[in-house]
């Protein structure tokens, strides 16, 4: 899981644990479990408490709509139906945005991988490695092309099922942000668990300023400042096994139904968009450097901070001004369109 620790008005460390000074307190703040992870809304200017538990109870709204394992969601719905299952207005939404991200990075992200993940055990937490016999048998149920969707209703072919927790967070932050300024919130940091949203910028209009993890130890590798924008991570040290001295992680090739192997420790992604900001920061891993710099070159929507696995850093020319390594020993690029 895409996890974060506490956070604070001037520092965010992103997936990692590290202390840094609180230099104000927020004005209303919730705390509560949902979408398999631990998430913290706050809030520093305009709305009131109300608006948070508006904002968290939203959350579960959706997470009964999405979830893969409740009996009563949409989703488990549509992948156990064999037909077409009717959707709600929001799960349609994101159902089209998904898979106009799997499109969009060629398969790259793929959401109907979920057989293939859940045989990995990164579903159960029972792992293990599959033969490549299972992979294969399972692989070829694994297209998103074949999902099926019409007005309000969408069908899988038999044996196919489909997860949305790929977009989930993300789209899921960027609803919270339009409830929230609703309400008359202008500043507020929410913690999606992995998944970081800002309303706004600082009470005192300076940036969040949000720091990125070290993929190889719990230290900050370097801060973004980023206003009224989405900050993803995703790594290949969020969630893994390891098996005859052999590290397995949760990010799959959607090619070879193996953990990718592409180079990177860590993509960050940063955008205005967070369902696109989610679905990137595991497409991006699993195309590496070289093809993911082409997709922003191409695309234009997004920065991004890219980690490899040999310690280099690489950022997108946008963030050049705005993001800072902590580390000396770093050697960072700066990559231009």
């Amino acid at each position: 899981m895409k996890r974060l620790s506490a956070l604070c008005l001037a520092f965010v460390l992103l997936a990692g644990c590290a202390p840094a000074p609180v230099q104000s307190s927020p004005a209303a703040e919730r705390t509560f479990f949902a979408m398999d992870t631990i998430m913290t809304l706050r809030l520093y200017q305009g709305g009131d408490g109300e608006a948070l538990e508006r904002a968290g109870d939203r959350v579960k709204e959706l997470e009964a709509l999405w979830s893969v394992t409740d009996e009563n969601s949409e989703i488990r719905a549509l992948n156990r139906s064999g037909s077409a299952a009717r959707l709600s207005p929001e799960t349609a939404d994101l159902l089209d945005r998904a898979l106009d991200m799997c499109a969009r990075t060629d398969g790259a992200l793929d959401i109907s991988i979920y057989p293939v993940l859940r045989a990995w055990g990164f579903t159960t937490g029972e792992y293990a490695v599959p033969d490549d016999e299972a992979i294969a048998g399972l692989l070829s149920r694994v297209d998103y092309t074949r999902v099926v969707r019409d007005g309000t209703s969408a069908a899988l072919p038999g044996g196919m099922e489909i997860d949305l927790g790929s977009v989930a967070k993300g789209y899921t932050g960027a609803v919270l942000a339009s409830l929230l300024k609703e309400s008359g919130v202008t500043s507020a940091l929410l913690d999606l668990g992995g998944s970081i949203q800002a309303v706004g910028a600082k009470p005192d209009g300076s940036p969040w300023r949000v720091g990125v993890r070290d993929p190889e130890g719990d230290g900050s590798l370097g801060v973004a400042e980023v206003i009224d924008q989405a900050v993803v991570t995703s790594g290949g040290y969020e969630r893994y096994f390891e098996q005859d001295g052999v590290r397995y992680w949760h990010i799959l090739d959607p090619e070879t139904g193996k953990p990718a192997r592409s180079g990177l420790a860590s993509v960050t992604v940063i955008g205005e968009d967070g369902a696109v900001c989610d679905g990137l920061s595991t497409a991006l891993f699993v195309m590496g450097l070289d093809d993911a710099l082409e997709h922003w070159r191409q695309y234009q929507d997004f920065e991004a901070v890219f980690v490899s696995e040999d310690g280099s850093v690489t950022i997108t020319a946008g963030l050049q001004d705005k993001f800072a390594l902590s580390q000396t020993n770093r050697t960072l690029t700066v990559a231009r369109p």
